[in-house]
This record gives structure tokens, C-alpha cells and sequence, in this order.
């Protein structure tokens, strides 16, 4: 995976390079809010230079936003704790699926996560459990584009499902249109790779979401999707089936797919343990469902 730094450099298109700076501190600091992070990690993983880290860290910790403890190292501050609850009252939905994850999680014996959708983007904004793959982390945003991302769509009304069609490899149109009905029919989506494809695979997305040319990016795409088997049909189920994967929607009143309740088992599943895993969470994703209007 690319390391998620921003640099010190402008980056194309960026409205506002110091701000996505402190943004990318603030960022690496919360996926480490237990530690204190020194200030020459902070430079390595954030991509800043040591001036440009030593100032951002001198302000956000003069408005209370990070600590710096007496060796010199930083964490998160009491301010952002802060703001962070006070904003957690705008996503309810979060606050109603996390328990139900966290069953999921511990009945399957699987990690799991909860992906929101955010206009043309998924975002993960829980996770329970430790998932394999190394790009499953709150915050991780993926695009609502073919091949993935498929439980979001099945439900769709026929002309946003051709949309996304539209937009798929000319190759894999018909194969995702029998999925799509596939996914409707079973209630969940399957992720499943080419055998050990999965290393290159991360390596590639890795790429596709730095800051590239979008000729570029259309390539890396076009090679992602030919490392990925699109799903399961009943007739391609055997003794042991490759799932890194199973997805169910979650709804909000109108029947729209906001979320979804993500289980990862990454590894060999038998047809029958495939369905019950299945089985069980789409039962979660439904359970959340009700439990909250998820406007």
C-alpha cells in the first residue's frame, strides 16, 4: 500500500496545501491515539519536512488540539477528544451499528466493518476486530465505481444500476449485470480474488489512490480489474471457496443503501459456510437497519 502521506510538495489540484498538512497530522496521530509519536515519525509517516511538522505540531499544541509530553513526543489533545464526541451526535447511524458489529465479529469469528456510503465514495468508519487486509482502517475511502462496491448498487432503480454498468470494462458488463441480480436474490456480495493476487492487488490500489495522472489511474484501474473475480454465481460455488469479503446493505426509510455491514473472513470457505456467514450478516446489516431511521 502507499503510505498515507500527503508530502511536502503542493499536490495537484490541492485548494489548500497547509491545511491537508495539518489535516495529515491530525490524521496520523488518531490512528495512533494510545501513543506519543515523535516528532521524526511524524516527519517520516506524515511526508512533511521537519520545519514544515515542527510548525504545524507548535500550533495545534498551543490551541490544545495535540499534547507534547517532556520527551518531546505528540498525541492527540483534549480539544480534538472534544469535538470529536460532540460531532459523533451527527452520525447516528454509527452509534446504532457498532454493538450489532461487534456481535457479528465475535459469532463469526470474523472481523468486521461498517462502510458508509459519502456521494460518489465509501468510507470506513468503523471496524471491529483486525482485518488482514491492510487498507480496512477507518477513514479508508473507496470509490462507488465497478467492479467493487456492488451492494450499494444491486438495489438501485434500473437506470443508476446502468449508470454503473456504463462505466464498468466493457469485458465484465454482462458478468456484473447476472451479479447484481445474483446479489438481490442472496442479499449479500461476495469479494473474492485470483489466487495469491491479493499482495499485488493491495500494492496497485495503493497506487490508483496517489496522487497520479488520471490516465494513469484509468490504467491501474483497468489492471485491478483483471486480478479480481467478480463475486460468486450458485454454479461457481465448490468444496472451497475463496472469500476475502461478504457484504449486506444497510437501508435508510425510503429503502435506499447507505452502508453496508462488511464481514472478512479472507480465507476458504465451504459453499455451507459461505451461506451461513452470509446469512448472518445480512441479518446484522437488517437489525441495524431498523434500529435507526439512517437518513
Amino acid at each position: 500500500m502507499a503510505p498515507d502521506s500527503i508530502g511536502d510538495a503542493e499536490l495537484p489540484g490541492a485548494a489548500s496545501p497547509p491545511t491537508q498538512r495539518v489535516v495529515a497530522v491530525l490524521e496520523l496521530l488518531s490512528r495512533h491515539a494510545t501513543e506519543r509519536l515523535s516528532l521524526a515519525r511524524i516527519v517520516r509517516e506524515a511526508g512533511l519536512s521537519r520545519a514544515t511538522a515542527h510548525a504545524v505540531l507548535a500550533q495545534l499544541t498551543a490551541e490544545g488540539w495535540t499534547v507534547r509530553d517532556n520527551d518531546g513526543c505528540y498525541g492527540i489533545g483534549l480539544r480534538l477528544l472534544t469535538v470529536a464526541r460532540r460531532a459523533e451526535a451527527a452520525f447516528p447511524l454509527r452509534r446504532t451499528a457498532v454493538p450489532h458489529l461487534r456481535e457479528l465479529s465475535e459469532q463469526a469469528g470474523v472481523p468486521v466493518f461498517l462502510a458508509e456510503r459519502a456521494g460518489n465514495s465509501i468510507v470506513v468508519t468503523e471496524v471491529v476486530g483486525h482485518p488482514s487486509a491492510g487498507w480496512i482502517r477507518p477513514g479508508r475511502r473507496l470509490p462507488l465505481a465497478p467492479p467493487v462496491c456492488r451492494e450499494f448498487v444491486a438495489w438501485a432503480p434500473e437506470p443508476v444500476q446502468q449508470a454503473w454498468l456504463a462505466t464498468a470494462d466493457p469485458a465484465h458488463h454482462d458478468r456484473l449485470a447476472r451479479v447484481l441480480a445474483e446479489i438481490r436474490t442472496r442479499g449479500y456480495s461476495v469479494e473474492r480474488l485470483v489466487d495469491d493476487s491479493t499482495p499485488m492487488l493491495e500494492v496497485l490500489a495503493g497506487l490508483r489512490d496517489s496522487p497520479i495522472t488520471a490516465a494513469l489511474r484509468a490504467q491501474l484501474g483497468s489492471v485491478i480489474t483483471e486480478l479480481i473475480t467478480i463475486d460468486y454465481l450458485p454454479d461457481e460455488l465448490g468444496p472451497e471457496n475463496a472469500v476475502v469479503t461478504l457484504s449486506a446493505p444497510i437501508r435508510d426509510r425510503s429503502g435506499a443503501v447507505v452502508a453496508a455491514v462488511v464481514s472478512c473472513p479472507d480465507t476458504r470457505l465451504s459453499a455451507l459456510a459461505l451461506s451461513q456467514l452470509g446469512v448472518a450478516t445480512v441479518s446484522a446489516a437488517d437489525r441495524i437497519t431498523s434500529g435507526g431511521s439512517h437518513d
